[in-house]
């Protein structure tokens, strides 16, 4: 693929998963009012016009023609007007939209994988149609819109030809989609359908459930259902709607002793959308477009920038203020007389004053809000509360919050995963335990960002059935991964046992994560980008999962250490204290590693001169300093040189070829080029103890 093609596919993409992105927040928004606004409609219809042009452009044909579909169907809506469908046809009309929504997105997928795109959509496409045949049967001034001429011309005759049923008051008469093979059993299992919901009727072919041969006639000719009562034949009308392999059908009443002068009548078949006995008058005419008087949303001039030119922007910027720093603190300035000295420092604290704020907006530019994460749980819930039966709402608070767009990226599937849990297994199955506990009967995730200093706050908390820490270790013991005996584990020790690999207290496999499956997986991803996950749950109340998340990978506040010659950042958010302490402080364990007692707990000591095997004089612990740092449930001491003091450094990553070498396992989380043009090393606390202490 060339440049041009590349760009193009770019923009594609993008432009398809905005789209997508809108189409789904207004889905989500009009189903909680059980309604379309007649702007959201004409939206709707805009969007599959866009991704059926720029697909068709790009060659995608099957999402061009399932786009094409919906704009079809939506144009009819659009003309009609959505007052036109009733109750249930909105809720099938909601359902399909949002299979269509994960169709085009899985398409979107394969497209940025490499993959070959589906060929096989006729299924979903004869969806689409059928939908659209069944509420444009309903307006009797819309025969060209009336699919009666695709059924077969046996229709019309069919009617003069009912079953002998002397009880029989009307006929459901069915016609089933073309090429769908075992027809008799098809119908007989749409007739058993009707029958459970217990509506007493007869159907003809009698035999069509054993008789093979029935299939024939039934798709030349269709099958009956024969009701005592117009009221039974309704609620029959009602659960064909639901489902699947119909072409369409039509109510028939039995004919008086005249049946001549209903013949007319005959050309004009109800589909599925009304029976034909109980006629509707003229629809009004369509509602104005201010039916729902909302506010047209206020566009915003924006523009789309690639993000590797946003890490190009923040490169250079950080290029400008080391280059500032080193011109403030060049040497030759000594030279100068003291007006002149003044003069230019005058212009250095303007500069610097620039080249902060310059900093601070290319920063900006990279930091998006969390509500596109937040919307995408808002369809988890939406979606897992139909397969699961159960009534939850999600409260969603700070979805404003702002973060770096690669950390956005990177936590999606950890809140995705922590959200799954919630609902599958925190929520109960059964509303009446909730009430046997006082709890409303509806359960309630709250999904949360808040903004502190330096970190952002994500916190995903249920009203569920929380945890019982001794289940937790008696599963764990089950497992043998206890690491000491159960009486010396913690509440909050136990709970953190949910978090190591392929524990779960869940008892069989289910569509659904269970509780800790996978958790392992979550605290990873959260810490890869610097954050840290921690747990709190009350059994029978509730559990929360909490997100510690730095605001950028970009930019830290860190402390300059020095160790020998070489000089590292410990960023300041790991930091807990900085101290010296006497020789008589050290304590020695079993195996003669160095200890340190703080706060009347025992933490190891790591000398990163030993570690990075660096010459330095300073060998004595009495001689530098020791800083007491922790990550997640980690905390131990690094002793190094001397304190050189706190600033703020451009986190750059290694060169590729670097990677070899996986930096990242050794404790080192990258680099950033100082004042003076040194280059300091940046400690990854959390990779750090994992090398020291635990593979050590």
């Amino acid at each position: 693929m060339d440049n041009g093609m590349e760009g193009m596919l770019d923009t594609y993409l993008f432009e398809t998963n905005s789209l997508l992105d809108r189409l789904d927040e207004m889905l989500m928004a009009d189903e909680k009012i059980g309604d379309f606004s007649t702007d959201d409609v004409n939206e709707i219809f805009r969007i599959m016009h866009t991704i059926k042009g720029s697909s068709a452009m790009m060659e995608f044909s099957a999402m061009a023609e399932i786009a094409h579909h919906i704009e079809d169907m939506f144009f009819y809506i659009r003309d009609k007007g959505i007052d036109s469908l009733d109750p249930q046809h909105k809720k099938e009309l909601f359902n399909l939209m949002f299979r269509s929504e994960d169709f085009l997105r899985g398409q979107v997928e394969k497209v940025e994988s490499g993959e070959a795109l589906d060929t096989d959509i006729d299924s979903f496409a004869a969806d689409i149609n059928n939908f659209l045949k069944k509420i444009s049967g309903a307006p009797a001034e819309q025969p060209e819109e009336n699919p009666a001429a695709e059924a077969p011309q046996t229709h019309p005759a069919a009617l003069d030809h009912l079953p002998d049923d002397k009880e029989a008051v009307c006929f459901l008469h069915v016609f089933l989609e073309d090429g769908i093979g075992m027809e008799n059993l098809r119908a007989y299992m749409i007739v058993n359908a009707i029958q459970e919901c217990g509506i007493d009727l007869r159907y003809y072919p009698e035999n069509m459930e054993t008789d093979s041969s029935t299939a024939a006639s039934i798709i030349e000719e269709g099958f009956f259902m024969a009701f005592t009562s117009e009221e039974d034949a309704n609620k029959a009308s009602d659960v064909l709607r639901t489902q699947n392999y119909i072409r369409s059908y039509e109510l028939a009443a039995v004919p008086e002793p005249e049946p001549e002068p209903e013949v007319p009548p005959k050309e004009e078949p109800v589909k599925s959308a009304a029976p034909a006995s109980a006629p509707k008058p003229a629809p009004a005419p369509k509602p104005a477009p201010a039916k729902q008087a909302a506010a047209p949303p206020v566009k915003q001039n924006l523009i789309s920038v690639s993000l590797m030119r946003l890490d190009s922007l923040q490169n250079i910027v950080g290029e400008i203020v080391i280059t500032e720093s080193m011109v403030t603190s060049a040497p030759e300035l000594n030279q100068l007389s003291r007006d002149a000295y003044d003069n230019f420092m005058k212009s250095a604290r303007q500069l610097r004053k620039l080249t902060d704020d310059l900093q601070d907006i290319s920063m900006s530019l990279r930091m998006v809000p969390i509500s596109g994460v937040f919307q995408k749980m808002s369809r988890i819930v939406r979606d897992m509360k139909q397969k699961l039966n159960k009534d939850v709402r999600l409260t969603l608070i700070g979805e404003d919050t702002e973060i770096d767009k690669t950390i956005v990226d990177s936590i999606q599937d950890p809140i995705m995963h922590m959200v799954r849990n919630a609902m599958d297994h925190g929520i109960e199955d059964d509303p009446s335990e909730r009430i046997a506990l006082g709890k409303n009967p509806q359960g309630e995730i709250i999904l949360s960002a808040t903004h502190t200093s330096s970190e952002v706050v994500i916190s995903i908390s249920d009203d569920g059935k929380g945890m019982d820490p001794e289940k937790l270790l008696a599963k764990a013991r089950d497992k043998g991964i206890l690491t000491k005996p159960e009486s010396e584990y913690s509440v909050k020790e136990a709970l953190g046992l949910v978090m190591l690999p392929g524990f779960s207290t869940n008892q069989e496999v289910t569509e659904f994560s269970g509780r800790g499956v996978g958790m392992d997986v979550v605290k990873k991803n959260v810490e890869s980008v610097g954050g840290v996950v921690s747990l709190a749950s009350e059994y029978g109340k509730g559990t929360t999962f909490t997100m510690k998340i730095p605001l950028t990978m970009a930019i830290v506040d860190g402390m300059k250490v020095t160790v020998g010659n070489s000089i590292f950042t410990i960023p300041i958010a790991n930091i807990r204290q900085s101290l010296k302490i006497l020789p008589e402080d050290v304590i020695r364990d079993e195996n003669d590693n160095e200890m340190l007692e703080l706060m009347d707990s025992f933490y190891p000591v790591v000398r990163l001169h030993q570690f990075f095997n660096i010459d330095t004089d300073v060998t004595e612990l009495s001689d530098g300093i020791v800083m007491w740092v922790e990550t997640s449930d980690r905390s131990f001491c690094l002793f190094v040189d001397e304190l050189v003091g706190e600033q703020q450094v451009v986190v750059k990553p290694f060169p590729a070829f670097l990677n070899y070498f996986e930096l990242k396992n050794s404790g080192i989380a990258g680099c950033t080029i100082l004042g003076d043009g040194n280059i300091s090393i940046i400690l990854d606390i959390q990779s750090l103890h994992s090398a020291a202490l635990e593979n050590a």
